[in-house]
């Protein structure tokens, strides 16, 4: 095969398609210090994409304080107080942890791109989807990220992201259409927390819901498309009619312009249940 040369020192096989880890990991090889970080890193770690700023397609590699940054075309060089902790080995590529590239993230992102993802790292998977029991992160395990690196750029964003996460987030857009909410000044929202009729029976969990109004609120996705789907969301429905309990239903079209139309909507909603602005204030 012939190879191809990628950077300074770097070659690949001319045939081969890299996906993204294996066009950092030689860089990461360069010297025994170096790892993909930042951008880099989130992308590794499938973090979900910022909506203000995406991810930097270059490619981000850090070594440690007093070392010279990394200079080579398409690759952004920091230099970074890393721990030995704070740094992973994944099938030969060395990269910064998910709870020090989210605090390294801080660095560029915006507040509530910060909570998006901090939402994905705290939220308690399904085993029987996704084959892990465990979270990616802890809130005591962010906090502990941060007390780490006083005086680090971003740490006050990371600080207010953090006190904004909320655990049972399942999705971005469920995350996003939260933080509208209280950007509006309504009132905030349960994430996932079981609903109930007045017999005490458990009915379901909305993504988000507003139990002193009795209000669901339901991101739906593609798949709520499908024809299975929508016959169960239907019967959701139904069911929390039945028990006082009014769903309102948020889609795509909902969330342009800061979901702007889908606070509306739930705003509706509250001032039929007898909320008033003027309330929260």
């Amino acid at each position: 095969m012939t190879l191809v040369r990628v950077s300074r020192g770097v070659r690949m096989h001319r045939e081969a398609e890299p996906d993204l880890a294996a066009h950092v990991r030689p860089l990461t090889r360069i010297s025994g210090s170096c790892a993909a970080s930042h951008d880099t890193a989130a992308r590794l770690w499938n973090f979900p994409e910022p909506e203000r700023r995406p991810f930097d397609r270059r490619i981000h590699i850090s070594r440690p304080s007093g070392g010279a940054r990394m200079q080579r075309p398409g690759v952004v060089g920091h230099r970074s107080r890393l721990l030995p902790d704070e740094v992973a080995y994944v099938d030969g590529l060395c990269v910064t942890t998910r709870t020090r590239t989210w605090l390294d993230l801080a660095e560029a992102l915006e507040i509530d791109d910060l909570v998006v993802i901090a939402d994905y790292l705290l939220r308690i998977p399904r085993p029987e989807f996704e084959g892990r029991a465990e979270p990616y992160a802890t809130r005591e395990e962010l906090l502990a990220m941060l007390r780490r690196h006083p005086g680090k750029r971003g740490l006050l964003k990371a600080r207010e992201a953090l006190a904004l996460a909320r655990l049972g987030a399942d999705s971005p857009p469920e995350t996003r259409l939260r933080l509208a909410m209280l950007s509006a000044g309504l009132p905030e929202p349960e994430v996932n927390k079981p609903i109930r009729n007045d017999d005490g029976d458990t009915l379901h969990a909305p993504d988000l819901s507003l139990p002193e109004y009795r209000i669901a609120i339901e991101y739906e996705g593609e798949s709520h498309g499908n024809a299975d789907q929508i016959v169960r969301d239907i019967e959701r429905e139904e069911r929390a009619r039945a028990a006082d309990w009014d769903e309102v239903r948020i889609s795509k079209r909902h969330m342009a312009n800061g979901a702007r139309r889908a606070v509306e909507k739930i705003a509706v909603a509250l001032r039929a249940r007898g909320w008033r602005q003027e309330d929260a204030a």
